[in-house]
């Protein structure tokens, strides 16, 4: 062969080289791009279990490329933005965790996703905002809170429920195991109806899932009202909308359908007008998971009641088995973290909703106030905060960044209090508590009186057997065996898991047994001491009630359970005797199911219902308000 030839064959040979190389590497690419659609974020659930910020999410998977989806790739950045400025025209821009864009007149809802804002974790929380007053159907319920976090798969975004039952430690090769092993929940799909190239954005229409069954409460209705009810989307629409820097308000007004089946009648409602159709909204609140807040989780101990946040951390292989418990806290630190007594840095503040009768106002405050007798022995001064929510406030109690305390009226009375939470499913951490009292508790009162002055005893049992009656779990006593066997049984997995979720770790049970407890002390005291309703010894007990209950919840929020070995404090003969119970109290913890106390014939009574909650928390408790560093002393001397 020729020199010259041989020159040609060799640049020819290398021009196909370089030519081979780039379509590998594009077909890399375009695989690389395909897959990170798909891919569910790192859920920061893998990083070491020891590290102070364990499940930090802003140490996620690398974020997906942004580029414009398929669908609109052939088309110049040009005609994408104006697409964009098309739909978004009309509307009104919320600025805020995601920019939110409300069109009225079509009663649409447009979220403008960032590219940093995909696989990562945000929270949800859905509260029922208005009810139906009786059935287990109560405004201010909570129903449901879990993390989400959006992902690109080809033309859409997916809202995906992150699973965050199973862990590992970060670089564990089992991380891979994991992921192919457990699935995260898509709960929908929404299209990108617009690209932002030089913002680098997503445009997805929420209406499809804000007024969807998104938050999963037909079957809630089946189980309470014993009847299917469906979503009439003609009737349905967008309600409040709000958007601040770390969350976003979004209500959703669900119009509701009995089955047209013969076979299938509607339930019959006694608050409706017209069972056949009522309406409900429900509340959603997106926030941003607190970071490198140095929030540090605190393992469970069985000595100390505390509700949990479990996983399984499958890189553990101790012993003791790959379960992990973390105590439901607080994030509290001291200002001055080497004083004996300190303010926090942030306390726990509770709002007073503006329902709550002007009457019962400073009692519902002493029972919020009455445990920063237990913070102090903690090294913790004015822990707890109660401000009173304005009569014109320009926010709702359903805003996660309120803690409240509400008034809620029902018509038949299912119980009289609840102390719901929420808390950040990585660590524990509680960020969020609403405390629902009954105003039927007075009603009550007055009903059972009634039916002593009345002389008809059958009005009490029919009430006490209704009441009884609307708790299915508390008539049989809610344990996990109970619960098991329950699901196992055909047709009752979902009545089973729908009042289960309701509850969750929230005290209905206990509402219900003070409910009767009210009761029965009510109407011991009419008969023993002939107090009527508009005497003072019955304002005083209503007082001492409501106070207690309020403490009793508050309690729940701050992630305490029962104490049941509490109530057998005094002997009988103390229990009137005030010098001992204004020292100790009546019982050693407002964590009990404490029994109103009624002196007898012929002895003078004494408190009705004091309680001191330094016992509470005196001896082992504090070790879980304590700061990490104060009380890894004392850990030791536990030990």
């Amino acid at each position: 062969m020729k020199k010259g030839s041989l020159v040609v064959a060799f640049i020819i040979s290398l021009l196909l080289v370089g030519v081979l190389a780039n379509l590998q590497q594009a077909s890399s690419e375009s695989l690389t791009s395909r897959a990170v659609g798909h891919h569910s974020p790192n859920h920061s659930l893998h990083q070491p279990l020891a590290s102070s910020n364990a499940y930090n999410t802003s140490k996620q998977r690398s974020p997906q490329p942004s580029a414009a989806p398929a669908k609109l790739a052939s088309t110049t950045q040009h005609q994408q933005i104006k697409l964009f400025e098309q739909t978004v025209r009309n509307t009104q821009r919320l600025d805020g965790l995601f920019a939110l864009y409300r069109d009225r007149a079509s009663n649409k809802l447009y979220a403008e996703i960032k590219p940093e804002q995909l696989n990562t974790h945000f929270l949800c929380t859905i509260t029922l905002e208005s009810g139906l007053g009786e059935q287990r159907v109560y405004s201010g319920l909570p129903l449901a809170d879990f993390l989400f976090y959006f992902r690109r798969v080809n033309n859409t975004l997916q809202f995906a429920v992150a699973n965050v039952y199973f862990r590992t430690r970060a670089n564990d090769p089992l991380q891979r195991s994991v992921r192919r092993s457990f699935s995260d929940s898509v709960l929908a799909s929404l299209p990108i109806t617009a690209y932002h190239p030089q913002r680098k954005t997503y445009l997805v229409e929420l209406d499809s899932i804000l007024l969807d069954d998104f938050p999963g409460i037909t079957p809630l209705l089946a189980s309470a009202l014993g009847s299917p009810y469906t979503i009439d989307k003609d009737k349905s629409h967008l309600g409040l909308v709000k958007s601040f820097p770390l969350n976003v308000e979004l209500e959703s007004v669900y119009s509701f359908t009995g089955s047209g089946s013969p076979d299938q009648l509607p339930a019959y409602v006694t608050s409706l007008p017209d069972h056949r159709t009522f309406n409900l909204r429900v509340r959603s609140s997106w926030s941003q998971l607190p970071t490198h807040n140095g929030y540090r989780p605190r393992k469970a101990d069985d000595r100390v009641g505390y509700f949990i946040t479990a996983f399984q951390n499958l890189s553990d292989d101790s012993p003791d088995g790959p379960f992990t418990r973390y105590i439901n806290r607080w994030h509290l630190e001291k200002q001055e973290p080497t004083a004996p007594l300190s303010p926090p840095k942030k306390p726990i503040v509770f709002w007073i909703e503006n329902t709550v009768p002007l009457d019962y106002r400073e009692a519902v405050r002493d029972g919020v106030l009455m445990w920063n007798q237990a913070f102090e022995k903690a090294g913790f001064k004015d822990a707890i905060q109660v401000q009173q929510m304005p009569d014109k406030a320009s926010w709702d109690p359903a805003d996660i960044r309120y803690n409240t305390i509400r008034w809620i009226t029902s018509f038949d009375q299912g119980f009289l209090g609840m102390g719901p939470s929420r808390v950040n499913p990585l660590t524990g951490e509680i960020l969020d508590a609403d405390i629902l009292i009954d105003s039927g508790f007075v009603y009550y009162l007055k009903q059972q009186y009634r039916s002593i002055a009345e002389r008809n005893p059958m009005r009490w049992v029919s009430s006490l057997a209704t009441l009884i009656d609307h708790s299915s779990l508390c008539s049989y006593g809610m344990t996990p065996r109970y619960l098991r066997q329950r699901v196992s049984k055909p047709g009752q997995s979902i009545r089973v898991r729908a009042t289960s979720q309701s509850m969750g770790t929230d005290d209905l049970c206990y509402g219900l047994e003070a409910a009767q407890q009210f009761s029965m002390g009510a109407l011991s005291l009419s008969m023993l001491h002939n107090a009527s309703p508009k005497s003072t010894e019955m304002k005083q007990y209503v007082q001492e009630f409501l106070r207690m209950l309020v403490a009793h919840e508050v309690g729940h929020t701050l992630g305490l359970r029962h104490n049941f070995r509490a109530s057998a404090m005094l002997s009988p003969v103390e229990l009137n005797n005030p010098t001992i119970t204004h020292r100790k109290g009546l019982v050693g913890s407002v964590m009990d199911y404490s029994a109103v106390n009624i002196a007898p014939q012929g002895i003078s009574q004494g408190d009705f219902l004091r309680i001191w909650l330094v016992l509470t928390m005196s001896g082992r408790s504090p070790m879980v308000i304590l700061p990490i560093q104060a009380n890894l002393r004392n850990q030791k001397q536990m030990h």
